[in-house]
């Protein structure tokens, strides 16, 4: 049998600015607005539907920003907790101080489909051994929901809600769980597929469920079977540490993808790229606050 050829696509400048590490980009259709932060820079930025690009400061790394259900609000995992972003300002809404290590912080964050809010920890510099947890906040408390975690990444749940997937970095793969709508909880922990040429780092889920996995390390975004972990199609990125990626525009067919200036001197490495694929996504699910 003949060798299904793979899908290649070319990702183009959309935003020319350099981010010292780009991440969890964010599209809200409702609104006409995108999202992303700067981890290093502590800085979440906002493209409004006029073009209107702002930031604002938290004074400490964020490590994601997740829209809140029905609102212009958004959640800032942060080093020392996480904070409610409103009406330009940001309120401490939850401590994860006693939970943290001096030298941990928060890395990526997603909101699942009943609305309750998932970030994983990590260690903030390489001087540090990898470790962390991958945690799970809801009515007021934040409980470990996979222990031991190197570089908790990227996070998808399945169409049917039966399944969540999540990439911890250190060990180069992509695993998925069972996982229950009703309480919350997952099981059953198994490695989906492993990445050698690269780090699997963000990712996100189009609506025939294949994940759009960025590689950190490897100028790319991996389109994957959500289902059996094979690779798909894969998006060129000028730019080495590829971060993360969305869905966003008016069809939701645009990937958006996010990517590090950190350590590398490329002309493009730390910009926003995006790229039409022949997949949709949906709008993000809102946490619940």
């Amino acid at each position: 049998m003949e060798k299904k050829q793979l899908k290649k696509y070319t990702a183009e400048l959309w935003i020319d600015r350099r981010f010292a590490l780009g991440e969890c980009p964010n599209y809200i259709p409702s609104l006409g607005r995108y999202s992303w932060v700067d981890i290093i820079n502590g800085e979440l930025w906002i493209l409004d539907q006029g073009g209107d690009l702002r930031s604002f400061s938290l004074g400490q790394p964020i490590g994601a920003a997740v829209p809140v259900k029905d609102s212009e609000a958004l959640i800032l995992a942060a080093m020392d907790g996480l904070y409610k972003f409103e009406k330009g300002g940001a309120k401490l809404i939850h401590s994860m101080k006693d939970a943290y290590a001096p030298y941990q912080r928060s890395n990526d964050a997603k909101s699942d489909p009943a609305g309750r809010l998932w970030f994983g920890s990590s260690a903030i510099d390489d001087d540090h051994e990898p470790c962390g947890d991958l945690y799970r906040f809801s009515d007021g408390k934040a409980v470990i929901m996979q222990e031991s975690t190197k570089i908790a990444n990227g996070m998808a749940w399945r169409s049917d809600n039966k399944e969540f997937y999540f990439s911890d970095s250190v060990y180069r793969a992509v695993f998925a769980y069972d996982y229950d709508l009703v309480t919350g909880n997952i099981s059953g922990r198994r490695e989906l597929f492993k990445i050698e040429d690269g780090v699997p780092d963000g990712m996100c889920i189009d609506t025939d469920d294949n994940l759009w996995v960025a590689v950190w390390g490897g100028n790319r975004v991996e389109k994957r079977s959500g289902a059996t972990g094979e690779l798909l199609a894969v998006i060129e990125v000028p730019a080495v540490q590829t971060t993360s990626c969305c869905f966003g525009g008016e069809n939701m067919d645009t990937l958006i993808i996010t990517s590090a200036a950190v350590g590398q001197t490329g002309e493009y490495d730390g910009c926003l790229f995006r790229c039409r694929v022949d997949a949709r996504g949906k709008a993000p699910d809102g946490v619940m606050i």
